[in-house]
C-alpha cells in the first residue's frame, strides 16, 4: 500500500490577509486620552485664535461701534494692497529679521566653538552666556534704553572718555534707530542659538577631528569637512526659527522705540497692534496678520526647500 503525502498549503506571510492586504490596526482609543492634555491647550490657545483671526479679517469689526459686525469679504485685503505704510513696515520687518538673524547666527557659532574648547572655568562662561536668554524682553528693553540714554548712558559716556564725542540720541535718530535696535535684538537672541549649536558640537564624534588632524588637515578644513556637516541640520532649524521669532517681534521694539522715530522701527506687528488697539480697526488688523502669516510661511517654505535640496545634493 503506497502512502500518499498531501502537500501542505503554502504559509501566508505573517500579518497579511488572504487577499494580500495588511490587516487594519485596531485604533487605540486610550492613546487619545493621553494626547488630549497636550492637544487641548494648542487647540484652545493657538488654533482657535488663529481661525477666529482669519474669520475676523473678512469683517468690518471695529471697537466702539453700535451696529453689528458685517461680513465684507476681501475688502480689507484690497485696502491692504494699496496701504503703503503697511508695506513699508513689512520691508522694515524683513530688514530687521535678516539683520538680526544673520549676525546672531555668526556670533553664536563663534561663541559655541569657543565654549566647546577645554577652557578653564568653562562652566562659568556657559552660565554667563545664557543670561540674556533668562531676562524678559521688557527688562532687556529698559536696560538698553539706559545704555542708549543720550545724557547719562554708558555708551555715550564711553565715547566721550575715548574722545569720540557723545551725546547722540541713538533711539531717536532717523539713521541710528533701526541699527541700534538690531544690536539689541542680536544680543538678546544669541544665547538660544549658541546653546543649540553647542549641543550639536558636543554630539560630533571627537575621533573624526583627531583623524583629520592626524591627516594634516588645517583648522578651517576640519571645520568645513567635519564640524559643519554635523551642524548643518541644527543650523537650518535654528535659523528658520530665528527668522520667524525675529519677524514676529513686538515687546522688545515696543519698549525701545514704540515704532519711532517717524516709523523707522515700526515692525508689522507694531503696525497691526496700533491699528487694532489704538484706532480700533480689528478687522483690518486681522487682515494684516493673515497677510504676514501667509507671506512668512511661503518665504520660509522656499528657504527650507532650497536648503534641504542643497543638503541632499551635497
Amino acid at each position: 500500500m503506497t502512502s500518499v503525502t498531501e502537500a501542505s498549503p503554502p504559509r501566508r506571510p505573517a500579518g497579511r490577509t488572504p487577499g494580500g492586504a495588511r490587516p487594519r490596526r485596531a485604533v487605540d482609543h486610550g492613546a487619545w486620552f493621553l494626547v488630549l492634555p497636550a492637544l487641548l491647550p494648542i487647540l484652545v490657545l493657538s488654533v482657535g485664535p488663529l481661525l477666529y483671526g482669519i474669520l475676523l479679517a473678512f469683517t468690518d469689526a471695529q471697537s466702539g461701534r453700535t451696529e453689528p459686525t458685517q461680513w465684507i469679504g476681501g475688502l480689507n485685503f484690497r485696502d491692504l494692497l494699496h496701504d503703503t505704510l503697511f508695506w513699508e513696515s513689512f520691508r522694515i520687518g524683513l530688514v530687521w529679521a535678516v539683520g538680526v538673524t544673520v549676525p546672531q547666527f555668526l556670533l553664536a557659532l563663534g561663541l559655541a566653538l569657543l565654549l566647546n574648547q577645554g577652557l578653564r572655568l568653562r562652566w562659568l562662561a556657559r552660565a554667563l552666556a545664557i543670561i540674556p536668554w533668562a531676562m524678559p524682553e521688557v527688562v532687556v528693553g529698559i536696560m538698553w534704553r539706559l545704555v542708549y540714554n543720550p545724557d547719562a548712558g554708558i555708551l555715550n559716556e564711553t565715547l566721550r572718555d575715548i574722545g569720540l564725542g557723545g551725546g547722540r540720541d541713538w533711539l531717536s535718530g532717523l539713521a541710528t534707530a533701526l541699527p541700534a535696535v538690531i544690536v539689541v535684538g542680536v544680543w538678546a537672541g544669541m544665547p538660544q542659538t549658541t546653546v543649540a549649536l553647542l549641543a550639536g558640537l558636543q554630539n560630533t564624534p571627537r575621533e573624526l577631528h583627531e583623524a583629520a588632524a592626524v591627516d594634516g588637515a588645517s583648522a578651517w578644513r576640519r571645520f568645513r569637512t567635519v564640524t559643519w556637516p554635523a551642524l548643518r541640520p541644527i543650523a537650518l532649524a535654528i535659523t528658520a526659527l530665528n527668522l520667524i521669532w525675529n519677524f514676529n517681534s513686538f515687546a522688545l521694539v515696543y519698549v525701545l522705540t514704540s515704532g519711532g522715530p517717524g516709523g523707522r522701527t515700526r515692525l508689522p506687528m507694531l503696525f497691526a497692534y496700533e491699528e487694532a488697539f489704538r484706532y480700533g480697526q480689528f478687522g483690518y488688523a486681522a487682515a494684516m496678520g493673515c497677510v504676514m502669516v501667509a507671506v512668512i510661511s511661503i518665504a520660509l517654505a522656499v528657504f527650507l526647500a532650497g536648503r534641504l535640496r542643497g543638503g541632499d545634493d551635497a
